[in-house]
């Protein structure tokens, strides 16, 4: 049962509650005291009521199981899930997945990827290095968190019960496993196709004469004059290491030139030094795309770097770091200050992992893992570079269309191109668009007519990821100085995008804008933008409200929906939002859209609970949502006693699925799908099919706690019966693909949707992209 059956329980109080791991009235009436203390403004009086409360419910649920909507008039539960007349514990952790291991899980997902030989090679290299910077992120921000969980000893993560160590056991077993694919796919799948298209990366053994030559030369100028071998005695003692840094370890035999004995030294790549060189063939006996390690260098002409001493050996190793930043919101006075301050420290945040060549020897492993204090679990010997993400860099050096996605340019509906007038067009009719098969150009073009209209009085807009030379942000400062009313409200803390952030929200100052870091303690994550405009004796607002971010660039590879409309009530409702950004008021209720953390998450239990109703009086119950993520336990809660009430429950997840589906007797009617693909999956609907008066939803929000409790999201409805077909077309696409979708197993473990033989076989992004561009 939901916590919002518990009298006397506020929304924060319940947002907080779900913080700390307690979502559900069970949750709460097995919980501590001492626990509930945690929670800021919480008294012991009052967190005994609660308690007491709880399992005074849970003492009349027991006495009556049809008043409880997580209990049903089953038995116990079975190992093969639950069976006829057996009571179900929707809380009991068997029938959640973890999270960390979910989202290893989609890397996985996205490394075979790179093994598809129906994907072109160049996109498959892209696709191996991508799976490399998502597990260094998973690093940095999942396992590194759950490293502090363990050291703080938490009892368990979430839902699924498992204790930190217990994740961290299983995330070190599959993230061995998933490096050591990942290296075996590059030396033994992807660097041989390469070669066989005259795309080859050369080995110091393979060098030529004039390779040799000319990499010596390419040393001397461009790399000994910046690179610092440290030599490691009393007076140099270990240095700090970056985060995610190219790094040597070099044993050395022989006096320095003070007649010092040293043994070790360590010498540091730094980040402005390319980590591929491309060997130019007019000077060289080479081919048109052959290519050298950084690494590959160093360790050729490492001894020039230590006249005098030999050098025993050479050997690369990187460390990761926890990226996460600490902020005290409880204490801090000015958000941008103390953002500036931290992001110094990031780069050398606590190790979690390293990375070392696996021809290193065991007492420079040893020593390596000392200096950082690392166990031997959380060591990763590598057959290849470190930093293998950086293969990356090839891509755009390789003019080759025949090994790449071919090129297209995106499609626009005849009102929206440049040169016509968007506010008429928009308020004519709602106008939905979607990315990247849609331009995004008419979203810039709209504020740039914003900026220029002696007619438009206000601009307001929410910007988390942008990008650098940002369009939007142009066209936000030209519109401040023209005088016009300009309320930005930026997100500082938009993870490593904070820089970024920072810079453009200096600028946007210096221009005349208001710009606001939106809440302390909650994110903004919501896109929206409003442009209030002067039309004869009435003001009118239009109306951006979007699934993705304000970011040009990955509008030409993320999957987003974004609506443009005049809908005062949606209008109004968005001036709402941002009133509640920037003022200490409280916020009036809204007339169509959703928000988090105020009415999204208690909104979606509802129509869920609704769904459930219909299918048992017999109407059409259907629900499809697509999203990045499934984790938020009441939710999944909600859409478990959906099934169970035969509810048909299609999820279409790209990344973390902590649902079990194809649970018998739990999760039988609920599927969930992933489809990886050329352009990331980002979008977010949530579609009821509400007893044949279907709903229709595009929002910022994905079924996760912190979208649902402790970020400013957007939930909009697609109202014209149009648009919400068309959307719902889409999701019937999707659910028919075949070859670019898996299908979550009760097991926790995906397996690839195979086309029906004979069939060609249905690829959604493909069809989206034949319906509205044309190849270049």
């Amino acid at each position: 049962m939901i916590i919002n059956n518990v009298k006397g329980i506020s929304k924060s109080t319940r947002a907080s509650l779900a913080e700390h791991g307690i979502f559900s009235v069970e949750e709460l009436a097995t919980a501590h005291v001492e626990q509930l203390l945690k929670i800021p403004g919480l008294s012991k009086t009052k967190a005994t009521r609660m308690i007491r409360a709880a399992k005074y419910m849970i003492g009349n649920m027991e006495d009556n199981p049809e008043s409880s909507g997580l209990r049903h008039d089953r038995r116990a539960i079975g190992e093969e899930g639950a069976g006829e007349g057996e009571m179900v514990d929707l809380t009991d952790g068997r029938w959640y997945i973890n999270q960390e291991l979910s989202l290893m899980e989609f890397n996985r997902r996205v490394l075979e990827q790179a093994k598809d030989d129906r994907v072109p090679l160049l996109e498959r290299l892209n696709f191996l290095c991508i799976s490399c910077s998502n597990l260094d992120e998973f690093f940095e921000v999942r396992t590194a968190g759950l490293i502090q969980r363990a050291e703080l000893g938490a009892v368990r993560t979430g839902p699924d019960h498992l204790t930190p160590q217990e994740a961290l056991a299983a995330i070190s077993a599959g993230a061995h496993e998933l490096v050591a694919e990942q290296y075996r796919v590059l030396n033994q799948v992807i660097l041989p196709l390469l070669a066989e298209q005259n795309i080859r990366f050369i080995r110091r053994g393979g060098w030529n004469e004039s390779q040799q030559a000319w990499l010596k030369q390419y040393f001397e100028e461009e790399l000994l004059p910046i690179l610092s071998p440290i030599g490691l005695d009393p007076a140099h003692p270990f240095p700090r290491i970056l985060n995610k840094s190219l790094n040597f370890i070099i044993p050395l035999s022989g006096k320095d030139a003070f007649g010092r004995d040293i043994e070790l030294a360590i010498l540091q790549a730094p980040r402005s030094l390319p980590r591929i060189i491309q060997l130019p063939p007019g000077e060289t006996d080479s081919g048109p795309h052959d290519f050298v390690f950084l690494s590959s260098i160093i360790h050729n002409f490492v001894d020039e770097l230590l006249n005098g001493m030999k050098v025993r050996g050479c050997y690369q190793f990187r460390v990761t770091r926890n990226s996460e930043m600490y902020l005290d919101e409880e204490e801090i006075d000015d958000l941008l200050r103390a953002l500036e301050g931290e992001l110094s420290s990031r780069n050398y945040g606590d190790e979690v992992r390293i990375e070392v060549a696996d021809n290193c020897p065991d007492g420079l492993i040893d020593y390596l893992l000392t200096q950082f204090g690392l166990s031997a679990d959380r060591l990763y010997k590598v057959d290849g570079l470190v930093n293998l993400s950086r293969v990356r860099d090839v891509y755009d050096l390789i003019d080759r269309p025949d090994l790449k996605y071919l090129a297209f340019t995106a499609g626009c509906p005849p009102q929206l191109v440049a040169g016509h007038d968007l506010f008429e067009a928009i308020r004519k009719q709602d106008i939905l668009l979607q990315h990247p098969y849609e331009s995004f150009a008419p979203i810039i073009e709209l504020l740039r007519q914003a900026a220029d209209d002696p007619q438009v009085v206000a601009i307001r807009q929410t910007l988390y990821r942008t990008g650098p030379n940002s369009p939007f942000v142009e066209a936000l400062m030209k519109a401040a100085r023209a005088g016009k009313e300009v309320t930005v409200v930026v997100e500082l803390r938009a993870r490593f995008d904070e820089k970024a952030n920072i810079s453009l929200a200096t600028r946007l100052q210096e221009a005349g804008a208001q710009v606001v870091y939106g809440i302390v303690g909650y994110k903004t994550h919501g896109k929206l933008i409003s442009i209030l405009r002067r039309e004869g004796k009435r003001l009118r607002y239009y109306t951006h409200l979007s699934t993705g971010n304000y970011h040009p660039r990955t509008a030409r590879t993320y999957t987003d929906y974004c609506l443009l409309t005049a809908d005062q009530a949606l209008g109004e409702d968005v001036r709402k939002v941002f009133v509640q950004l920037t003022s200490l008021g409280k916020m009036g209720k809204l007339n169509k859209l959703l928000q988090s953390p105020f009415t999204l998450h208690q909104s979606l239990l509802k129509k869920i609970q609704r769904e459930a109703e219909h299918a048992q009086a017999g109407r059409p119950a259907r629900i499809v949502v697509k999203v990045n993520a499934v984790a938020e336990p009441q939710l999944i809660q909600a859409l478990y006693r959906a099934s169970m009430a035969g509810v048909e429950i299609k999820l279409i997840v790209r990344g973390i699925c902590c649902l079990r589906p194809g649970v018998a007797g739990v999760s039988d009617k609920i599927e969930v799908r992933s489809l990886i693909g050329r352009f990331l999956e980002h979008s977010r609907i949530y579609s009821f099919e509400n007893g044949g008066a279907p709903e229709l939803y595009a929002a910022s929000a994905d079924f996760l706690p912190r979208n649902m409790f402790r970020r400013v999201e957007a939930c909009f409805p697609i109202e014209n019966k149009k648009l919400a077909d068309r959307i719902r077309d889409d999701l019937e696409l999707y659910l028919r693909d075949d070859s670019q979708a898996w299908r979550l197993g009760p097991e926790g473990t995906y397996q690839r949707v195979e086309p029906v033989e004979d069939s060609p076989g249905v690829e959604a992004q493909t069809v989206l992209l034949e319906r509205f561009k044309k190849i270049l």
